[in-house]
């Protein structure tokens, strides 16, 4: 009886004894998750840092607690907490060492490394210096194919050797940077915008040709028109007809439109005044569709230009909805030619239009210049006529 009493007593202490136990297994398990959970994240964080590139021994402490069946103690519980202080206290610091990375040519090189916190870190190899990009798989630092420009390299040497506090940096922690090398070419950029950027780009180029032949032109009967009609109107008012016909005739295989009015008003220096004046009209009228000549085409290709960009957009636009109809909203990436099509084509166009309608804006102000000035010497050539047939010089 005696040893079924104590038997008894000692059932029921061990009932007591598991319930505590299922109780604190259950406060253990919570507090074991929980300190699973921060590690995996200390974990993540740190392998993402690129001061982890520079200590690779600080994840060493880490695995044990997320080995299968292990309790965490309160000295793995402390390592965690002085992980998480030490990278709080390395982020604001900046730091140098010497250490490994792979150059810009792949190479694995040695040099030295400048960390600032976990935003950004260079290197100095030798002469050169860049930037740095960490990748968090092979835990190694990376040279940026691009070199940084002549100012920021010159920061950066006055940095490392301690003459200046200035130093640029990424804040984005490496994604800026990245996208130096995702830069695109010009014809990369073109070729984003779909089939009609071809057009667009023709009639850049025809409008290039117009505008250089024009000018060119242009620049030719202006000189003309102040060499000839100026020396033409000297000899005139010395009465010396002959050598203004000569004058005449030796630019007469120019095709020039100052020679052609020049030549019409000493054929007509023996009519009267009204009927010169008319003649000479006549002469510079005639020579206007020549003058102006190419603007008209500058024109259409100025307001054609916008509209094949306009029509880009659109479909580029209904490319993107096609996209959004088939697959959704999910993956931008599947929508960004539709988009590219649809905002290069614009931009394209009005690149290719806003100098074109300039162009033909500046042209037709000096064509109207042109014609001006010719009318004025026309006027002077008129009043010398009229002057040399009073004295009875136009007659001969």
């Amino acid at each position: 009886q005696d040893l079924e009493r104590r038997g008894a007593e000692r059932e029921k202490r061990r009932e007591a004894l598991a319930e505590e136990w299922a109780r604190r297994e259950v406060e253990f398990k919570e507090i074991s998750g929980n300190v699973i959970v921060a590690a995996r994240d200390l974990q993540t964080y740190l392998e993402q840092s690129p001061l982890t590139g520079l200590s690779p021994g600080r994840l060493d402490a880490i695995d044990p607690l997320l080995a299968p069946g292990h309790f965490p103690s309160i000295d793995d519980i402390s390592g965690l907490t002085d992980l998480y202080f030490d990278e709080m206290a390395r982020s604001g610091q900046v730091g140098l060492a010497e250490a490994d990375f792979v150059g810009r040519d792949g190479d694995d090189r040695r040099g030295s490394i400048l960390t600032v916190g976990r935003f950004t870190a260079f290197y100095r190899d030798g002469g050169e210096v860049g930037f740095l990009t960490y990748s968090p798989d092979s835990r190694k630092f990376f040279a940026l194919s691009e070199r940084p420009s002549r100012f920021a390299r010159r920061m950066l040497d006055r940095y490392f050797d301690g003459v200046s506090a200035v130093v640029p940096f990424d804040m984005s922690g490496g994604a800026a940077l990245r996208q130096l090398t995702r830069k695109q070419t010009l014809m990369e950029h073109l070729r984003s915008g779909g089939p009609i950027v071809i057009p667009i780009i023709v009639i850049g180029i025809a409008a290039i040709v117009i505008v250089l032949r024009k000018v060119r032109f242009l620049d030719q009967v202006r000189r003309n028109t102040g060499k000839y009609m100026t020396r033409v109107n000297l000899l005139a008012s010395e009465g010396k007809w002959d050598e203004c016909e000569a004058i005449v005739k030796r630019h007469k295989g120019e095709h020039s439109p100052v020679n052609h009015v020049i030549d019409a008003g000493l054929a007509a220096r023996h009519e009267d005044r009204e009927t010169l004046e008319s003649i000479l009209q006549e002469a510079i009228l005639r020579e206007l569709p020549r003058l102006e000549r190419g603007l008209s085409p500058l024109a259409i290709f100025g307001a054609v230009a916008p509209l094949l960009g306009l029509l880009g957009t659109v479909t580029g636009m209904i490319e993107t909805f096609n996209v959004i109809t088939v697959f959704g909203t999910g993956d931008p990436k599947l929508m960004s030619s539709g988009i590219s099509e649809a905002l290069v084509t614009t931009e394209v166009g009005l690149v290719v239009a806003i100098p074109v309608m300039l162009l033909h804006t500046f042209l037709s102000r000096r064509v109207d210049a042109i014609l001006g000035e010719m009318e004025e010497k026309a006027v002077s050539l008129t009043n010398i006529i009229e002057k040399e047939r009073r004295r009875g010089g136009a007659s001969r």
